[in-house]
């Protein structure tokens, strides 16, 4: 079995973040970076440490992470769930 489908049947969803974040030379102007990891909602392990790791190693300071998590919950059944945290 792949990896994947062990994540799944763990129930893990697929989540998709739109990272938008500040370049440390023009901090006026907002860039966009997109992450994509299989995570478990609501509480998101793997993207508050994608996070948590930007802040301590990157240079462009974080401002706001909008994502979109789906999960299957049967044979062809989809939840999904959207929402954003602001973070500037």
């Amino acid at each position: 079995m792949n990896n994947e489908m062990e994540l799944m049947l763990k129930g893990y969803g697929l989540t998709t973040a739109q990272i938008l974040y500040r370049l440390p030379d023009h901090p006026l102007l907002l860039q966009t970076y997109v992450w994509q990891h299989y995570d478990l909602a609501p509480d998101f392990p793997e993207m508050k440490g994608f996070l948590r790791f930007w802040q301590d190693k990157i240079e462009g300071p974080l401002h706001s992470v909008q994502y979109v998590h789906q999960k299957m919950i049967g044979a062809s059944e989809w939840r999904a769930l959207k929402g954003e945290f602001i973070l500037h």
